[in-house]
């Protein structure tokens, strides 16, 4: 695998050409090589004056051996020291020369390319540790950082399209400032309350809202905002902590967030803290198998899983949605031991004898066997599926391994699960046991994004077919929205007993500020540019303006079927993370986060494709 890039004195850009406080820096700068070509001028001045030989004598030549030398020497030895000094004074009216004109030089130059020509010199020595090899104060090998293309994007040129994008930003301003207010360093907010909340997924990890928003902010160019963040991280993130997490959650939004932080910013903190978590998570791959527990005490390393799942197994989605972040974690760490447990993860699989070409949700750790046959592309098994894609993706389309199981999966989730209703809807049912469940959960709405991801490397030209498929998937989607009262998706719809796209289970009609139905959007507006997927996510916009905005921030609501929102107070992380971002890349120009330079994490934090160039030369710290 190809090695990491990294500059640790990188900064957050600004929008403007140089700050105030860029141009004070300046100005010292010139101002000590100024004084210093003064000094230097006077000093050298000096051998110019009468007798000056005798006065550098006394200066710089009067201890006793050289004071007696001077008074009673031979005229041999008077020659010899005059000769000394005279080349002793010519070598300093060179050097004092030299001085004046890089002095003069520097002085005709404007403060950029001053400033140009420190970082040519940092640059060298970096270049230099490189070649050597060499690490940082943390340990950690030197990276040269290079940002991806498009981390930022600039202004749509559509007034209704820019109103729009500017409208996303500003509900992120609000859900930012409202955490900020209420709940500033809790993992999550309460906006009806107004106060903080804590899941148990993340133990006494603290900060969850923080880490998760770090990209979102730094895409919207909510630079100030960015930089308190990463003030709070570097001095108050903290995993050195005696409790239980959930792997998966923690990877994907604090490893994931941390990771995404570093390949947008260039921040050092970020690299180094996305380090240490991994190395904490570690601990968690310690089975006979090697796949790894669901829960993890950070301290005392040990784990186990949730006591529902199954006779004690590991969840499909969970421990098939490390892949992206560990691989990078090795990229930038120099530890291949990170790649190594997730690529055993596949070895594993690869041994398993697929029911129907599927992959059931459960497997346990100990034995390396299935546990319930239960199948989904919903929850507990999501991720796994857009994990085997994005390997492929982020590779530079190299993971042949990855590229194949994805795309065998998917021709065993059309054959088996993938059904169209009577009205004329696509979905995705789940598998129990060789019966179908004919239901779908919002969590299964971001396969028509993946599909379309896909789609262009499908095989046997099944390219058309599957955009088709993505298409259809996205209006199913859009349907479960619009056919509830406040316009906002239900975690579950069914297929049966004459609805269609209906939830009608009470503990299914909630809306937690999911993201995967506009996920869907901004992924299909990327590849057909057709305007309603924008239209649809508009009317998502003004759904949660409507019903989900309180006075505190943004709150999930408990029926999206009753006349008037009850709300549940809770901000999720993942809203500033996932939804908001989403929304405002559907209204953004292509070239914002291209797919080309980027992959999503499943919690929409971007990472960059790890382009093959880099593993065909010769670089240090690279991934073998």
């Amino acid at each position: 695998m190809p090695i990491a890039t990294l500059l640790p004195f990188t900064a957050t850009p600004s929008r403007k050409s140089a700050s105030p406080t860029s141009f004070r820096l300046t100005e010292k700068f010139i101002l000590l090589l100024v004084f210093s070509a003064f000094i230097t001028l006077c000093f050298g001045a000096i051998f110019f004056l009468p007798d000056s030989s005798k006065l550098l004598s006394g200066v710089f030549f009067h201890s006793s051996a050289v004071e007696t030398n001077t008074r009673k020497g031979t005229d041999s030895d008077s020659n010899i020291a005059v000769g000394t000094e005279e080349k002793i004074l010519a070598k300093i009216r060179k050097d004092h020369e030299k001085a004046l004109v890089e002095a003069k030089d520097t002085l005709q130059k404007r403060p950029d390319e001053i400033k140009q020509d420190i970082q040519n010199e940092k640059d060298k020595v970096l270049k230099e540790d490189l070649v050597k090899g060499g690490k940082d104060d943390n340990n950690l090998p030197v990276i040269e950082y290079v940002q991806p293309p498009g981390a930022t994007g600039h202004e749509p040129s559509d007034p209704e399209t820019k109103e729009r994008r500017e409208k996303i930003k500003e509900m992120m301003k609000f859900a930012w400032d409202s955490y900020k207010r209420y709940a500033w360093g809790s993992n999550e907010l309460r906006p009806v309350s107004k106060q903080g909340h804590s899941s148990n997924l993340f133990g006494s990890i603290k900060g969850a809202t923080i880490v998760d928003a770090l990209d979102t902010l730094y895409v919207m160019e909510m630079y100030e905002d960015f930089e308190m963040a990463t003030e709070w991280v570097e001095k108050n993130l903290d995993f050195n902590v005696n409790a239980e997490v959930s792997v998966f959650e923690v990877n994907i939004r604090f490893v994931g967030g941390l990771l995404s932080a570093y390949y947008l910013s260039g921040k050092e903190v970020f690299r180094k803290k996305a380090i240490q978590l991994g190395e904490k998570l570690l601990p968690a791959f310690k089975t006979p198998t090697g796949i790894p527990w669901a829960l993890l005490n950070l301290k005392s390393g040990i784990g186990r899983n949730w006591p529902w799942a199954s006779g004690g197994s590991s969840i499909l989605a969970e421990y098939g949605t490390l892949h992206l972040e560990f691989m990078h974690l090795s990229k930038l760490s120099g530890n291949p031991a990170f790649a190594e447990k997730v690529m055993n993860i596949r070895k594993v699989l690869n041994r398993l004898d697929k029911p129907q070409g599927l992959y059931p949700n459960y497997l346990n750790p100990n034995s390396g066997q299935w546990g319930q046959h239960h199948v989904s592309v919903g929850g507990l098994g999501d991720s796994f599926y857009e994990y085997l894609l994005k390997a492929w993706l982020m590779s530079d389309k190299t993971d042949e391994e990855g590229k194949k199981l994805y795309y065998d999966a998917l021709q065993a989730i059309e054959t088996s699960l993938m059904r169209k209703s009577s009205g004329g809807l696509t979905y995705i049912a789940e598998w129990k046991g060789g019966l179908l469940e004919h239901k779908m959960g919002h969590l299964t709405c971001f396969a028509g994004g993946m599909i379309a991801l896909g789609a262009d490397g499908a095989p046997e030209d099944k390219t058309g077919h599957q955009m088709e498929q993505a298409a259809e998937i996205a209006r199913t989607c859009h349907e479960s929205y619009a056919r509830t009262t406040l316009k906002l998706g239900p975690e579950g719809f069914r297929f049966d007993g004459g609805v269609e796209a209906i939830a009608t289970r009470q503990n299914e009609k909630y809306f937690i500020l999911r993201p995967e139905v506009i996920e869907t959007y901004m992924y299909m507006w990327r590849f057909t540019h057709d305007p309603k997927y924008r239209e649809w996510g508009w009317e998502a916009v003004q759904a949660l303006e409507k019903h989900c905005r309180v006075e505190g921030g943004y709150s999930g609501v408990r029926d999206v079927y009753a006349s008037s929102p009850n709300h549940d107070d809770v901000q999720q992380s993942f809203y500033l993370a996932e939804t908001l971002k989403y929304l405002f890349l559907l209204f953004s120009d292509d070239d914002h986060l291209p797919f080309e330079h980027w992959v999503f994490n499943t919690e929409a934090h971007p990472l960059p494709v790890i382009k093959k160039e880099m593993t065909d030369t010769d670089k240090p710290n690279q991934l073998e």
